[in-house]
């Protein structure tokens, strides 16, 4: 470990199990000397097992659901009072669908659901940066980063409106990344991640089927958790600081890619 986070404080949003890139962060995040706040919706949190992880990187565990400015401002607030002051970074790694829980088809969306699904997936990340500013909690060249998806760009279909969800998501970056930083010297990033084997994502219809795809087009292969979690430590310290606004494809090269001959079945 080479101690790149030494002194530096944050918040990680969406730690599940040991399976999510959020809990391969907070791991990653302190073992390079940071200290964090974890937290997760309440509903979340009775699902997974985020104690064990708060014990392993001695880390107190707020619950906030993100879609409530109440809860982001009364973990916001109460961050700052656990650090003593500003912090240095923030995950957000968020995503739900209702529609796709359910098995609707795309041509078939409760839009009902579909409103959850942006709200939860996309506006919550606005709602955050937001309450980090009026509160002012961020430090100066501080670091804010989410996780996305190349379905932001091309078209998956079973990945429905998340889809939408995700260049919603990437498109706040940009527009508060640029107020963030031209008021508060602080960055704001994308980490669009390969398909990835964690919880939530193994819920998707035919997920099994483009994770494969993606390993197979990569030229390196499908990024692992575990080298998100290090892409988003390298985001999170001073090696990056001049880095904002920008979607950074961490998928083994599959965003670049036009065809594979491994994908192409050879005539015998």
């Amino acid at each position: 470990m080479s101690n790149i986070l030494a002194g530096k404080k944050g918040i990680v949003f969406g730690a599940l199990d040991n399976q999510s890139i959020a809990w391969k962060v907070a791991e990653r995040c302190v073992q390079e000397g940071a200290q964090i706040v974890l937290t997760n919706a309440p509903v979340a949190m009775r699902m997974g097992e985020i104690n064990n992880l708060a014990e392993v990187c001695n880390a107190p565990v707020i619950p906030a659901d993100a879609t409530s400015i109440e809860d982001l401002e009364n973990l916001v607030k109460q961050s700052l009072e656990h650090f003593g002051g500003k912090f240095d970074f923030v995950l957000h790694s968020i995503g739900m669908s209702v529609n796709v829980r359910k098995g609707k088809a795309y041509t078939d969306l409760n839009y009902e659901w579909m409103q959850k699904t942006f709200d939860v997936s996309a506006i919550s990340f606005h709602k955050l940066m937001q309450t980090l500013w009026k509160l002012d909690a961020i430090s100066d060249w501080g670091s804010i980063v989410a996780l996305t998806y190349i379905a932001a760009q091309r078209v998956f279909p079973d990945y429905s409106e998340m889809a939408e969800s995700k260049a919603l998501l990437e498109s706040f970056a940009r527009s508060f990344g640029y107020h963030l930083g031209t008021a508060k010297r602080v960055r704001v990033n994308t980490i669009s991640q390969s398909p990835t084997m964690t919880t939530a994502g193994k819920g998707i219809k035919g997920f099994q089927e483009f994770y494969d795809y993606a390993d197979k087009m990569s030229p390196l292969g499908n990024a692992p958790a575990e080298d998100c979690a290090n892409y988003c430590v390298a985001l999170f310290s001073d090696l990056t600081r001049f880095v904002t606004m920008q979607n950074l494809f961490h998928d083994g090269g599959f965003s670049t890619m036009g065809m594979n001959p491994a994908l192409v079945a050879t005539p015998e």
